[in-house]
């Protein structure tokens, strides 16, 4: 069997697959179906500094190749997550967990940051710049370079774990944002993010979801997301994390040649709470049928 280990802002992965945040939980729900601890690590629930009911319903449509959700970082708040969730997370996850964090001011984001910093369990800190989803934050940080660098330089000034900064694709220019966050002291980049999407009920003549727009994922955005991993890491020296429509070990091979050192997988988890791990258990095979020996090694191999 060929090697499936890498190396993610200093810390090692068994192998590259993380579910992404928003689509498995605080871990456990899932290792009620299988041991979790086979998965590279995940990325736990967006956590905000106050808890958050979210979005009025109806937060989810249908479409092809994908779906559209509006959830609007349904969460217990930061306090509850470090004294309620990580508990019962350790009784099942016995790796590094990648906490996501999102905000709605500089201060926000700072604030929960500082407080996951602190757990042990926490390995990465994954700042989520990019919902598209919420109003007031969220994307409006991702959409510009100096507000992206400005989330990014605060909270390295509280933090001690590695920073990856969760880019939104709802913009013109990915890199410039990607390369503000690097020069700002981002230890990493993930993308992409939901693209933002809409659904119009014909009977009723109203939009779906009744936040109107949501964010995009699924299948039908994977390309979008290889191009987008593809300008970012090789604009940049800090790993990239991509994700966006992966549903098959062949899709991980993709992304890591387009220059992901680990890959990320969202929908396909809401799907099938099995998805992850049958694309670590057909990684093996896939690296057999392109004569891959070790995973590292095809980092960024597309130039």
């Amino acid at each position: 069997m060929g090697k499936m280990n890498v190396n993610l802002c200093g810390i090692t992965l068994d192998n590259p697959v993380i579910p992404a945040s928003g689509t498995f939980g605080f871990g456990y729900e899932f290792a009620e179906l299988y041991d979790i601890n086979v998965l590279g690590t995940f990325s736990f629930k967006g956590t905000t500094k106050d808890p958050r009911f979210g979005n009025p319903t109806p937060r989810i449509a249908e479409c092809t190749a994908g779906m559209i959700n509006a959830v609007g970082l349904q969460n217990p708040g930061v306090e509850k997550v470090i004294s309620e969730e990580l508990p019962k997370l350790a009784q099942c996850f016995h790796k590094p967990v990648m906490a996501n964090v999102s905000g709605f001011s500089v201060e926000d984001y700072a604030y929960t940051c500082e407080k996951l910093d602190k757990e042990p369990q926490v390995g990465w800190l994954e700042v989520n710049v990019s919902c598209p989803n919420v109003h007031g934050g969220g994307m409006s940080f991702g959409t510009n370079p100096e507000a992206a660098a400005e989330v990014t330089r605060a909270v390295k000034a509280v933090t001690t774990k590695p920073v990856i900064i969760k880019l939104s694709p709802n913009v013109t220019d990915i890199v410039s944002i990607a390369k503000a966050c690097e020069e700002a002291g981002a230890d990493g980049i993930s993308l992409i993010n939901t693209l933002l999407g809409m659904r119009i009920d014909l009977r009723r003549r109203v939009p779906v979801i009744a936040n109107k727009m949501g964010g995009f994922s699924g299948s039908a955005i994977f390309p979008v997301a290889v191009r987008m991993v593809y300008q970012v890491a090789h604009a940049v020296k800090i790993p990239v994390v991509g994700m966006g429509g992966v549903t098959t070990a062949e899709d991980v091979i993709e992304m890591m040649m387009a220059g992901a050192s680990a890959v990320e997988v969202g929908a396909a988890n809401l799907v099938d709470p099995f998805a992850s791990k049958k694309i670590i258990d057909d990684l093996p095979a896939a690296m057999a049928k392109y004569g891959i020996e070790n995973l590292a090694n095809i980092i960024g191999a597309v130039q």
